[in-house]
């Protein structure tokens, strides 16, 4: 965004402590969109030469994912590619934040590119620009090949490396017309989730070995941009996504608590990504699990690379104190637990169920977190634009019938929407540098480790017939989109 304006005096206002809060109108510039990720949408798992990824194997283990659903068929994007660019357009979008699937490109992960895989985004970056509306591309949404994780996946520091080759080989067949490349998509989930709690692919359960993904994703990162530009010829922008973690402490053990998640959840990745160090104190708290020598020199000054906007993703906050070794702990992360610890080094730390309401994945709803967290990224990185790369939520929606047809009154999701929109809004007013705002997600889909159970889309997808019914909250964004003005 150029020449951003500054908010309307009613922004600097307090406005309703409830964030419902309505008129507000954004800067000239700012750019409205919605997000999706490949293995989340497209199906299409088996065809044009896409090989295997550690989430077709992972969802297809009996146990691993709810209902034993699998990403096979997902919301069948990749057939339904030009409804699905006709529907953007219908709802006014600015801009689409989508994902490459590696193995659709290179299905070991490594070696000559797969045409048909490349024509395949080819044809979506195009039929994007055709309709006016901006691509941001995720290289990076969780989709590793398979055949690269059989070779220790991203405890492998040559995993980094391959994943620089992929980039370059991406970069040169849409360089040219890519606006925003994001490297990565919350590498949190991929190095915690994946290697720690296992309750994302792969499923490992090591602590050591989550610690030491953190770093080769890290390190991807900035080989992936150095690589990137070198063959993109236009002037896009570079990124990372990150679902920084919001924290609150409870009682006298509080900061201490939030001190120890604060450096595995954000410091991990913003220090070295906007710093060039590790935070010592991350060394210190895992030191008996890992002595971090798979840091090599000059490793940070490839991680550190020039951001033209960081990507923010925010659905929640979290509530911490340490454990006093007597009650029965609680553990309220908001993540799936399936018995492994997404947080080594930090054993003692209790997470605390917060005060509801709460979406259907059972994450309180606080739009001030966004806001508190937008500030807070701008105080300590005040020359650092930002992006709000995902936020949304799921609930129980339903098609009725109606005179019109088919409709979904997700009058709970446009509520959510609406506060924190207005979060953002009240967030440029203190003087951040908010880009823009890409809602999650444009259609339902396949959720991880939960299946098909939780519907975030504002497009409703009907999973039998494939048939995508705009939500209320579809159709409320549309009048948010071709106004700048957040609508009642």
């Amino acid at each position: 965004m150029t020449d951003q304006q500054p908010p309307t005096q009613q922004s600097r206002t307090q406005g309703n402590p409830d964030y419902r809060d309505a008129g507000l109108r954004f800067p000239d510039g700012f750019v409205f969109g919605s997000a999706t990720a490949s293995y989340q949408v497209e199906g299409a798992a088996n065809e044009d030469g896409r090989g295997p990824s550690i989430w077709d194997t992972f969802s297809h283990t009996p146990g691993k994912v709810w209902n034993g659903d699998t990403g096979d068929v997902a919301a069948d994007h990749y057939h339904r590619l030009e409804e699905d660019l006709d529907l953007m357009t219908s709802l006014g979008l600015q801009s689409y934040r989508f994902s490459i699937s590696w193995s659709r490109i290179q299905p070991t992960g490594r070696g000559e590119a797969n045409q048909a895989g490349l024509a395949f985004y080819t044809h979506l970056v195009d039929g994007l620009l055709a309709r006016g509306i901006r691509p941001i591309a995720t290289l990076y949404h969780w989709d590793l090949p398979q055949a690269l994780e059989d070779q220790g996946g991203w405890t492998n520091r040559e995993t980094a490396y391959a994943f620089a080759d992929y980039a370059r080989i991406v970069g040169e067949e849409l360089g040219d017309r890519v606006a925003t490349w994001t490297t990565l998509n919350e590498p949190w989930c991929s190095a915690y989730l994946g290697y720690g709690s296992g309750a994302h692919a792969p499923g490992r359960t090591d602590g050591e070995a989550a610690l030491t993904a953190v770093h080769h994703l890290n390190l991807a990162h900035g080989l992936a941009v150095l690589a990137l530009k070198e063959v993109v010829t236009n002037d896009p922008d570079f990124s990372i996504t990150l679902n920084l973690h919001v924290l609150r402490g409870e009682g006298e053990t509080g900061p201490e608590a939030v001190r120890q998640i604060d450096a595995l959840a954000n410091r991990v990745f913003l220090s070295p990504l906007l710093k060039g160090e590790y935070p010592a104190d991350v060394f210190e708290d895992t030191k008996d699990i890992t002595d971090w020598s798979f840091v090599r020199p000059g490793d940070l000054d490839i991680i550190r690379q020039p951001l033209d906007v960081l990507g923010v993703n925010y659905y929640s906050t979290t509530l911490v104190r340490l454990w006093d070794g007597v009650s029965p702990r609680q553990n309220s992360d908001g993540h799936k637990d399936v018995g492994g610890s997404p947080w080594p080094g930090a054993d003692r730390v209790e997470f605390l169920a917060q005060p509801g309401p709460y979406t259907e994945m059972g994450w309180n709803i606080e739009p001030a977190g966004l806001e508190e967290l937008l500030v807070s990224l701008h105080e300590e990185f005040p020359d650092q634009p930002l992006m709000i790369t995902e936020n949304g939520a799921a609930f129980a929606d339903e098609v009725v019938a109606t005179p019109d047809g088919p409709a979904v009154h997700d009058a709970e999701r446009v509520d959510y929407l609406r506060r924190h929109f207005t979060a953002a809004h009240r967030a440029i007013a203190r003087g951040v540098d908010l880009r823009g705002y890409q809602v999650w997600s444009l259609m339902d889909n396949f959720e991880w480790g939960y299946g098909y159970s939780k519907r975030f889309g504002i497009v409703h997808v009907d999973y039998d017939t494939l048939v995508r019914t705009p939500k209320d909250s579809a159709l409320w964004y549309a009048k948010l989109v071709g106004s700048g003005v957040i609508p009642k």
